[in-house]
């Protein structure tokens, strides 16, 4: 989608959401009816205290628009997105809230997006001039990117009769990492779709084969001393060996295919990348829509594959 495009969806959206939302409590639903049988009855009966009970019925009515007004007009908000969630693996969403003047009261912070919706912060009290962070836990049912438009804040102050809403614009994106899932140990075969390659490194800690021998520095480790050669030569002789080898996988991803199976062949390869980094092989990702991730290892690296998963399939930026 064009930025201009988006640009105009944006503007449409604000032209027919309206500035506030007020929506009916239960216990407002049974003082509206009561309010309406007191103005019925003083009506009927021309009772001035029937009269006066409805004028304050109505006044309190009109307090309550007026301070969850003041609750939600001022409110600054900011996203903190969590770092690296998971489909259908509970997360945190935090809103900071901060309020210039004044003080606001029984507030509640959502996302407005089918999806995150029902993931709702409550605070109790929000004082002047202070950021307070508001948590709550969601849960992603499946992997990809989630754009996120507006944040609404509400409130039930003073009395719960009413819910006052206000949506504050706020874009931004939510990358869900694929699901987890165990990982089959077993290597990869031929057919698997995995490419192995593998490379072996000298270094003086390693545990193949043997590659020479040496005079033990000052310092050294005295565990790997060749202790018959010592013997013979007369001088202590380290050993240094050729490291292990270690593998270097590429993963082949099909991102062709109709979401449901292309959801779980990413939970597959991102069980078998994390599997595989954490037992020390460079990994990396090809696709055939094009993604590529170069093999590698590290946090950072297992980072970057589960995100180039996550986006498999989704139009836009692929890592």
């Amino acid at each position: 989608m064009s930025a201009r495009r988006e640009r105009l969806l944006r503007a449409w959206r604000r032209f027919w959401r309206p500035p506030r939302r007020l929506r009916t409590t239960p216990a407002g639903r049974t003082y509206l009816v009561l309010t309406v049988g007191v103005g019925l009855g003083a009506l009927n009966t021309g009772n001035n205290l029937l009269y006066l009970v409805l004028g304050l019925q109505l006044s309190l009515v009109v307090v309550s628009g007026i301070l969850s007004e003041l609750c939600v007009r001022r409110v600054q908000i900011r996203r903190l997105l969590p770092g690296s969630p998971r489909a259908r693996t509970p997360f945190h969403l935090a809103w900071g809230l901060r309020l210039p003047r004044g003080q606001a009261f029984a507030l509640s912070v959502r996302e407005v997006h089918p999806l995150l919706g029902s993931a709702v912060g409550q605070l109790a009290w929000l004082p002047s001039g202070e950021e307070v962070v508001v948590r709550a836990v969601a849960t992603a049912h499946r992997r990809g990117p989630m754009q996120l438009h507006a944040v609404r804040v509400s409130t039930r102050f003073p009395f719960g009769l009413f819910e006052k809403s206000r949506d504050l614009e706020l874009p931004g994106e939510l990358l869900v990492l694929p699901g987890r899932m165990p990982a089959r140990a077993e290597p990869p075969s031929p057919t698997s779709g995995l490419g192995l390659e593998q490379r072996s490194l000298r270094g003086p800690d390693g545990g193949g084969d043997l590659a020479q021998l040496r005079e033990l520095r000052d310092g050294e480790d005295a565990r790997r001393i060749h202790w018959r050669k010592s013997a013979q030569l007369g001088t202590l002789l380290r050993v240094e060996r050729d490291a292990q080898p270690q593998p270097r996988i590429v993963l082949q991803l099909d991102d062709r295919a109709p979401a449901e199976a292309l959801d779980v062949t990413c939970e597959e390869l991102a069980a078998r990348a994390e599997l595989l980094l954490a037992r020390g092989a460079e990994v990396g990702l090809e696709s055939a829509g094009g993604v590529s991730v170069k093999p590698g290892t590290g946090a950072f690296h297992t980072q970057a594959i589960l995100r180039a998963l996550a986006r498999a399939g989704h139009p836009g930026k692929a890592g």
